[in-house]
């Protein structure tokens, strides 16, 4: 009887959190209920649409095992993150939660299309950056995972050309810093700096001031990633 209630409680804080949060929450409000979190309805609540932290919990555990080799690297870098970003109390609560999610098996698409109707483009774009970075924790970016994530990029409505300006500041070869700039290598000078105007109005860390102080930290590294880029071009070119 304890195991079939047991049972019971994990799909009850599932179907709920299915109805009140979309796929989003089904996923986490089960595991909430399996981990005996279910008695504080509050909790489950947390991890609606507006939940950065659930958000990256489901796509980093989709990154992580798109190579099928959990990596030690990646599993610190997504505890310090959690621990840099929500608190030791946040992370020390979720972290098995997380865990959880790495064992199991679940349809990225109805996750994506929820991510895409609730967050903004900036945010989401944000989200693809966080997702390289995870990627890239032991040393390089397995192409199953590349594949993951732009998967995911498409499936919440990023375009093209801005997943492969984030790819070219992860991914570095000659043509890294046009891409990063989205234009292409044989852009003129008035075009180079066109296009940097654009890209610097565009993902502006104060453009998602609205996701929280720790997230701005982020986009100041995009920011700096387009800077750099441009510091490249203008000096391979003579630009003044």
């Amino acid at each position: 009887i304890r195991e079939i209630m047991s049972g019971l409680n994990k799909w009850l804080w599932g179907g709920l959190g299915w109805t009140m949060l979309g796929p989003l929450g089904g996923i986490l409000g089960y595991y909430l209920g399996s981990m005996g979190e279910s008695q504080d309805h509050g909790r489950a609540g947390s991890t609606g649409a507006g939940d950065f932290g659930a958000v990256l919990m489901v796509l980093f555990a989709a990154v992580m095992k798109a190579d099928n080799e959990l990596k030690k690297s990646e599993l610190e870098f997504v505890k310090k993150f959690f621990t840099d970003n929500f608190g030791k109390r946040y992370t020390s609560e979720r972290m098995a939660l997380f865990k959880n999610l790495l064992k199991q098996s679940y349809d990225l698409a109805p996750v994506c299309k929820q991510i895409s109707n609730h967050m903004d483009y900036q945010s989401r774009h944000q989200l693809i950056h966080v997702l390289f970075g995870l990627s890239l924790a032991d040393g390089q970016i397995h192409p199953n995972e590349l594949s993951t994530m732009q998967q995911i990029s498409s499936r919440i409505g990023i375009s093209d050309i801005d997943f492969n300006s984030i790819k070219a500041m992860f991914i570095k070869d000659t043509s890294s810093a046009y891409r990063v700039l989205e234009i292409d290598p044989s852009a003129s000078d008035e075009d180079v700096k066109k296009a940097y105007r654009g890209m610097a109005r565009k993902f502006h860390p104060d453009k998602v001031e609205h996701i929280g102080e720790d997230f701005k930290k982020l986009a100041e590294e995009k920011f700096k990633s387009i800077n750099e880029a441009y510091t490249d071009i203008k000096k391979n070119r003579n630009i003044i």
